[in-house]
């Protein structure tokens, strides 16, 4: 496959929804396409710093359900609620131990947590394009549901690799 195809040099690229569709590259759809690409990147570079191997290959999950939910604008996909579900249990799972949480934290502490943080503000514009997204065309409600709680999933990520590095949480 060539990456580099000239059809784009004007503006426009073309999606795949029910028939081939050209929008201009400025369109919502590909601001929602370029927030989950992004968010996906930053996921990697996440990676990149996880030492627990759970940590690592459940980061990898979750980057291959943000290909799913960019099939599900534009063809198909296979993300379901089941995927929501595995990351409330991670969540609930995480917090039981941690200490609670009693004030407001801001990001920051080790290096891991604070990319987190990253990974987390990103996935809420990509939540915000994609309601957005969903006042023009129908966005399946998990790929909204699983965006939603992602990004409480990093939230909670990144106290939990703070605890895990004895670092103390910058609090407001």
């Amino acid at each position: 496959m060539k990456i580099y195809t000239k059809g784009g040099d004007q503006g426009t690229t073309q999606i795949y929804v029910d028939k081939p569709e050209r929008l201009g590259k400025q369109d919502i759809v590909l601001e929602c396409y370029g927030t989950l690409d992004e968010l996906n990147a930053h996921l990697g570079m996440l990676a990149c710093e996880l030492k627990e191997i759970a940590q690592l290959q459940a980061v990898q999950q979750i980057q291959q359900q943000l290909f799913q939910i960019g099939f599900a604008l534009s063809a198909s996909s296979k993300l379901t609620d089941d995927n929501v579900q595995q990351l409330e249990q991670q969540i609930d799972l995480w917090q039981s131990d941690i200490p609670p949480q009693t004030s407001f934290i801001l990001p920051g502490g080790c290096h891991s947590a604070a990319q987190a943080h990253i990974c987390r503000t990103i996935a809420r514009r990509a939540e915000r394009r994609m309601v957005e997204l969903n006042q023009q065309r129908e966005v399946p409600g998990v790929c909204l549901r699983y965006l939603n709680r992602l990004s409480d999933w990093l939230f909670v990520l990144a106290r939990v690799l703070n605890f895990q590095a004895g670092m103390d949480e910058p609090r407001v």
